[in-house]
C-alpha cells in the first residue's frame, strides 16, 4: 500500500493505492463525474484506491483534476518500484455500447501521452472534458508512463469516457502482471529501465 499526500495553496490531496487489490474504492474529489470515472478505473484494474481531495473548486475544476493526476502518477511509480519482473506493456480494446476505445501503455519510465478523443459537448456531468487530457498527461508525467488512448468509434460522451477509464484500468493491470520468465529483471534488452 502506497500513501501520498500533496498540499498546495490550490489543493490538498490524500491518496492510498494498492496495485494488486480487489477494486475497492473510497473516492471524493468534489467532482461527481470524476469520482465515477476513477471508481471505474480502480474497479476494472483491480486497484484499491482511497482518495480524498479538497480543491479550489470555487475557481474551477482544473487544479483538482490535474493534481489528482500528479498524485496518482506518483503513487503508481512508487508502487511499481524498480519495474523489474513486470510485463511492462498493456493493450486493451473495450466497447461501451456504441463507443469503442483502445488503451495502449508502456511502464518503461518514459512519459508521453496522446489521444484522439472527440467530444460532442464541453461537459459530462460536472466535469469539463478538456480536463481529461490534463489528468492523463499529469499522471503519465509522474508515473513515467507512455499512454495512448485511441477512439475507434465515438458517440455518447459519458460512454466514451467510461470506456477510456475502464480500458485504462485493465491495461494497467495487464502491464503490472508479473512475468515469471523475467525473474527479477526488467523487460528491456538494456538490462535497466
Amino acid at each position: 500500500m502506497v500513501e501520498i499526500e500533496r498540499k498546495t495553496r490550490e489543493t490538498e490531496v490524500r491518496l492510498q493505492l494498492k496495485l494488486k487489490g480487489n477494486g475497492n474504492t473510497d473516492i471524493d474529489t468534489g467532482i461527481g463525474f470524476f469520482n465515477h470515472m476513477l471508481e471505474l478505473f480502480a474497479y476494472h484494474g483491480f486497484l484499491d484506491l482511497a482518495l480524498n481531495v479538497k480543491g479550489d473548486l470555487y475557481v474551477d475544476e482544473h487544479h483538482t483534476v490535474e493534481d489528482v493526476g500528479i498524485v496518482l502518477g506518483q503513487a503508481i511509480s512508487k508502487a511499481i518500484g524498480d519495474r523489474k519482473g513486470i510485463r511492462r506493456y498493456g493493450d486493451v480494446t473495450l466497447p461501451m455500447d456504441e463507443t469503442l476505445v483502445q488503451v495502449v501503455l508502456d511502464l518503461g519510465g518514459r512519459a508521453y501521452y496522446q489521444d484522439n478523443l472527440q467530444y460532442s459537448r464541453e461537459m459530462v456531468g460536472d466535469l469539463p472534458v478538456e480536463l481529461i487530457e490534463e489528468f492523463f498527461r499529469s499522471l503519465c508525467n509522474n508515473a513515467g508512463m507512455n499512454l495512448h488512448i485511441l477512439m475507434h468509434r465515438g458517440g455518447n460522451n459519458h460512454h466514451l469516457l467510461e470506456a477510456c477509464f475502464k480500458a485504462f484500468g485493465r491495461a494497467l493491470d495487464q502491464a503490472l502482471t508479473y512475468e515469471e520468465r523475467l525473474g527479477n529483471k526488467p523487460l528491456s534488452t538494456k538490462g535497466s529501465l
